[in-house]
């Protein structure tokens, strides 16, 4: 594990969540189910993209961009079943019926990590 990539997603876990907390009735929405698929959708994209673009920022070869990858959402993959089991504690402002979307949201976005960061590019980086 990268330590410096785990601290770095335990950061962004921590600003994602607090942002969630006091803005998240704006991102989810009850029975908005073609919200839901473009939020999925667009999360995925964005995520590969992050991943990539921190490995390659980070000079790391491509090698070790899975290992990385997983340090960056492993805050994420740790915690936020804890965020879904207690979803009306842990986010108040949002419907308690979205606690699975959320925790799909969040398995979305582990997924495109890990595919942005393990499909390898033609040319070497």
């Amino acid at each position: 594990m990268k330590a410096r990539l785990f601290i770095l997603g335990l950061v962004l876990w921590f600003v994602a969540t607090v942002a969630l907390r006091f803005a998240g009735q704006r991102v989810l929405h009850p029975n908005n189910p073609l919200g839901t698929i473009v939020l999925f959708a667009l999360s995925f994209v964005l995520m590969a993209l992050l991943l990539r673009r921190l490995c390659i920022r980070s000079k790391l070869p491509q090698g070790e961009w899975p290992t990385a990858a997983i340090s960056v959402l492993l805050p994420t993959m740790l915690l936020d079943p804890f965020s879904s089991a207690f979803f009306p504690i842990v986010f108040p402002n949002m419907a308690p019926e979205l606690a699975g979307a959320f925790g799909g949201w969040m398995l979305i976005c582990c997924a495109g990590g890990l595919v942005g960061a393990t499909f390898r590019s033609r040319k070497p980086l």
